[in-house]
């Protein structure tokens, strides 16, 4: 059996000229969040990602790509 969780997922990481760090989940368009640190910028956007997968559930929609098998029941 295969798992998956959300810290699993591809997180693409950069640093802007002001020093302030970006981490975007490129699979979920939107999901982009910035932070004072490398860890803090991949934290948000692991919390958004999240987030925006949970509405997806809470409204009937399709959970987004890098988050089926992470929600997936058996």
């Amino acid at each position: 059996m295969e798992t998956i969780s959300p810290d699993s997922i591809l997180i693409v990481l950069g640093q802007e000229d002001d020093g302030r760090w970006w981490a975007d989940v490129e699979s979920m368009p939107g999901v982009i969040a910035y932070g004072p640190t490398r860890d803090a910028a991949i934290s948000a956007v692991r919390a958004l990602a999240l987030r925006v997968a949970a509405d997806c559930i809470d409204h009937g929609e399709e959970v987004p790509q890098p988050f089926e098998k992470v929600f997936s029941s058996a």
